[in-house]
């Protein structure tokens, strides 16, 4: 029995759910339900991205980088390579934790047909992304984000977040949050042994 109180005087209260009733369990199994979809919700992306399912995709955005070496480098160029675009900021911490393995995979996949192309959210000038990236030995490249390249993909409101591309252009993947090094490895590994 629970109790609830009214201009100062404490009243029972028969219609609250009790521990062991029903109700109590109706609503304690509901609120498991919505737990676990949220779980699933999100750790399903990076987990299929790891076993390498997913789906046949749609076309990646037509969308150019301004990238922050000077040029610009146009997402259809990298069509033939497999191509992890990472939306991210150096104030983000889940960010600057992922990026080391990025730079990893990148290295050791590159020759093989994979690129990573950063996409800072910082706002403002450059140098600060500048001196991050050669403070922490981030080597692949960076643009600074724009108008066009976050409604490209969506928009993007939530940082890291990943889009890996196939060799033929198709977006197969988006992670949300970080995506760590080894299922990375495994998944590029399969879509480089894909048919272009």
């Amino acid at each position: 029995m629970s109790t609830w109180q009214d201009a100062g005087e404490t009243v029972p209260r028969e219609d609250a759910p009790r521990p062991g009733s029903r109700l109590f369990r109706a609503i304690e199994a509901a609120l498991w339900v919505l737990v676990v979809a949220l779980l699933v919700l999100r750790v399903t992306p990076p987990l299929r991205a790891a076993l390498g399912w997913g789906a046949a995709g749609s076309e990646a955005p037509a969308v150019a980088f301004d990238l922050l070496g000077g040029g610009r480098l146009p997402l259809a160029q990298l069509q033939g390579r497999v191509v992890l675009v990472n939306f991210w900021a150096t104030w983000c911490l889940p960010c600057r934790a992922e990026m080391p393995g990025l730079q990893r995979v990148y290295d050791e996949r590159r020759a093989a047909g994979f690129t990573v192309v950063g996409i800072s959210m910082d706002e403002g000038s450059r140098e600060p992304v500048t001196k991050f990236l050669k403070d922490h030995g981030i080597t692949y490249p960076v643009a600074m984000a724009t108008a066009e390249a976050v409604a490209g993909f969506g928009g993007v409101n939530d940082y890291p977040t990943s889009f890996l591309i196939d060799r033929r252009g198709r977006l197969r993947y988006v992670i949300h949050g970080m995506m760590p090094s080894a299922p990375l490895r495994g998944t590029v590994d399969s879509l480089l042994a894909e048919a272009r």
